[in-house]
């Protein structure tokens, strides 16, 4: 009998996700662990709310936002969440449910805010995507900067931005604009430079198309696979080294989670699914869970601070 390989052993430890929460999201999305409190958070885009999990008592949270919530961070202030609404970028005290507005978001095109994660150095990275029926590249790729000021990254402008994710040294930058179903990497400098902008992976299954993703702390991305029912994880040269089988249609975004930071939490949605679809797929729109078999990364922290006074 031939010994098991390192992608053997991952696909057995982490072969089928289960349902955590019947979360019956329209458009789960940014799967975020918080290592600091040991809670999940997500956002469900079309449902215009925050949601956060914990575990260890199953406990249940749920926050509506005044527009549709596309992306957020966890902020060096443990009381506060940067924002990516669907137009702006804004502060949230989880407290108190206060919002501080930061920067409009493309106020001229017919977009909103998608993706983001926080780089290594605590500034927060996102995309933008084309809210027209016939989804065109007119969107673009952001960093706010700790000082609050916004830029453009020298990125192609997405349909839909998806996969931004980090390598655990920060040296690498991952994104995609997901009808293309490649998923792109590029060189990230400390100081936000960006070079060698090239494909990373180029999706080979007949289904399913990039969405979210996160990295693990040897340097492997995990990227949940819209319409394909899966998980994959792709080590740094992009080679496939795990699947992990997601019992529903559009899986959406994945986070490492949990005490030891090795549970995969991936959210899901319902929207654009059919009734009958809906009926065999009956936990649409749930988070599922599953050992991963590999340690995460603490997600971190945007550096900025809320304007006083």
């Amino acid at each position: 009998m031939n010994a098991k390989t390192d992608a053997d052993a991952n696909a057995d430890a982490a072969a089928t996700a289960a349902l955590l929460v019947d979360a019956r999201n329209l458009l789960g999305e940014g799967a975020t662990w918080c290592a600091r409190s040991g809670r999940l958070y997500w956002t469900d885009i079309e449902g215009a709310s925050l949601s956060r999990y914990d575990p260890r008592d199953g406990s249940h949270v749920t926050w509506e936002m005044p527009e549709r919530l596309g992306c957020f961070a966890l902020c060096e202030d443990e009381g506060t969440l940067l924002l990516g609404l669907a137009s702006r970028l804004a502060f949230f005290d989880l407290a108190t449910g206060d919002l501080e507005t930061i920067v409009a978001i493309e106020p001229d095109l017919n977009t909103r805010v998608n993706d983001g994660r926080c780089d290594r150095q605590g500034r927060f990275v996102f995309g933008t995507k084309d809210e027209a029926a016939l989804v065109q590249t007119i969107g673009g790729f952001y960093r706010l900067n700790r000082d609050l000021t916004l830029e453009r990254l020298p990125l192609p402008a997405p349909a839909i931005s998806n996969s931004i994710a980090f390598s655990p040294d920060g040296a690498t930058m991952y994104y995609c604009d997901s009808p293309t179903r490649q998923i792109r990497a590029c060189e990230y400098g400390a100081d936000g430079t960006i070079a060698n902008d090239r494909v990373f992976v180029a999706l080979a299954d007949e289904t399913g198309v990039p969405d979210g993703s996160t990295v693990d702390a040897d340097g492997g991305l995990w990227n949940a696979q819209w319409g394909g029912e899966r998980v994959v994880r792709y080590d740094a040269g992009g080679r496939e080294t795990a699947r992990v089988k997601i019992p529903t249609a559009q899986p959406s975004c994945v986070t490492l989670g949990g005490a030891l930071l090795d549970t995969l939490y991936v959210t899901s949605a319902r929207a654009d699914l059919t009734a009958e679809a809906l009926a065999r797929d009956v936990h649409a729109g749930g988070v599922y869970a599953a050992p991963a078999g590999r340690t995460g990364v603490a997600e971190p922290l945007f550096q900025g601070s809320r304007r006083r006074g």
